[in-house]
């Protein structure tokens, strides 16, 4: 029933446009063609030295666009600069989100954003906050263009006197396109194995990895003050799950390698200090490496597998659960430990709500590791165990860490990875989404006893 005075003067109800397609229907669908595009780029002649298959053209995009950072080929000897300019944008289109992406142009060319435009972005970027999703995106934007910017301009003082000023400027551009997105791609088959050591090149890499990990919802509220009362309960969570979790690492790589003649073995304190820093952001979906990851010893190795699951924060250019799902589901153990109903935290209530939503996700997370390690033990066996699980995680966080056997992959292999990373970009929920059909019940069933534990 409309208002008396909209029936009395004849005003009709706004109307409201959905959606032609569903948020995960639109945010997959995205992606795909992002990397089929991508992949059409990278197969042309002037983007490689030498042929490449459509294979490896499929691989390395799906790579670049999820943020992955896993090459089955070399990409400073195998791409010309047109080659690694695509992999640029790719990278950066990926990164920030090509819904993102594409609402940002939309923005730069004058078109007002529907409401139901509006939705759809809002769904697929996951932000639940009632707000105009336009001024988060121009948001999003200000924070991009700045710290690359910024990032760019201090690695050139680094490169351009070490590689001249052409080869060092595309450089400064590539890694800090590259370490801020998470994306972990390098123009060195080495990855940044020579640089450990540079305190200079370590603090600026690991920085922007740190900022895009932390999700574009953080940095937003950061843009509204800086005092600690004045965050959101999310941006609390993920500052000090993000804080906890890169000391943790620091402590346990520093104690698991210091020695180790294959990693931190032979270098000089100030080095291993470098190296354990870097090493300690990395598996925080970037990608990048300093040692050898294949020299790793075993308990570093196992505890990289559980960083790289976990991931990033959300609205972020890294994947995993993230690391708010994993905190939830750290104060939901202890609520439960402490006989409470619902975990609590920051004099704040988390509801059932987004236990049960961390729950799903990281369940379906790990039901898709265990298929796509199921199917890798099929397929490619004669590589060994602990090496196909770190590379499907590894896939799966889009973290891009690799013991060496992402080239020697068989074909079938190849595309395991690619499914994973797929998924992985995406997210385990919106590919539930996918698969199933959410509906409200519409009857309430009597409580049963189960036994548990």
């Amino acid at each position: 029933m409309r208002p008396w005075f909209a029936r009395r003067f004849g005003v009709s109800r706004p109307h409201i446009h959905k959606p032609l397609v569903s948020p995960p229907v639109a945010l997959a669908g995205s992606f795909f063609f992002l990397i089929v595009l991508g992949a059409l780029l990278l197969k042309l002649p002037i983007a490689t030295h030498s042929p490449i298959s459509w294979l490896q053209a499929m691989f390395t995009a799906t790579s670049a666009v999820t943020v992955t950072g896993l090459s089955v080929v070399d990409v400073a000897s195998q791409f010309t600069l047109f080659g690694q300019w695509v992999l640029l944008l790719l990278i950066e289109a990926g990164g920030i989100g090509i819904m993102t992406f594409a609402a940002a142009t939309l923005l730069a060319i004058g078109h007002r954003l529907g409401i139901g435009e509006q939705q759809l972005i809002r769904d697929c970027m996951n932000y639940s906050r009632v707000s105009d999703i336009a001024w988060l995106i121009r948001r999003i934007l200000v924070v991009v263009v700045v710290v690359q910017a910024v990032g760019m301009a201090l690695l050139m003082c680094v490169w351009v006197p070490a590689l001249g000023w052409g080869q060092g400027t595309f450089h400064s551009l590539f890694y800090a396109v590259s370490a801020f997105n998470n994306a972990g791609f390098a123009l060195s088959a080495d990855s940044l194995t020579g640089w450990g050591g540079h305190w200079g090149i370590v603090l600026i890499i690991t920085t922007m990895i740190i900022v895009g990990g932390l999700g574009f919802t953080v940095l937003a509220d950061f843009g509204k003050g800086w005092r600690w009362r004045g965050l959101s309960l999310h941006s609390k969570l993920m500052l000090v799950g993000t804080g906890v979790l890169l000391a943790a690492t620091l402590l346990f790589f520093m104690l698991a390698e210091w020695n180790n003649p294959g990693t931190l073995g032979d270098m000089s304190v100030s080095d291993k200090l470098a190296a354990s820093w870097f090493h300690a952001v990395t598996p925080r979906t970037a990608g990048f490496n300093v040692v050898d990851m294949s020299a790793l010893s075993l308990p570093t190795s196992l505890f990289y597998l559980l960083l790289m699951f976990i991931g990033a924060g959300t609205n972020s250019t890294g994947s995993g659960i993230k690391v708010t799902t994993f905190m939830v589901l750290l104060l939901a153990t202890r609520a439960f430990l402490r006989g409470r109903p619902l975990p609590v935290i920051f004099g704040r209530q988390i509801s059932s709500t987004l236990v049960y939503k961390s729950l799903a996700i990281t369940f379906i997370a790990c039901g898709v590791v265990f298929v796509a390690l199921m199917a890798l033990s099929v397929t490619d066996a004669r590589l060994g165990f602990e090496d196909l699980t770190f590379e499907v995680v590894s896939a799966f966080g889009t973290v891009g860490l690799s013991r060496g056997i992402t080239g020697e992959l068989s074909s079938a292999g190849q595309w395991v990875i690619m499914l994973v990373m797929f998924v992985g970009r995406i997210g385990p929920l919106t590919l539930s989404f996918l698969l199933t059909r959410p509906r409200q019940p519409v009857v309430r069933y009597p409580e049963g006893e189960v036994y548990i534990g």
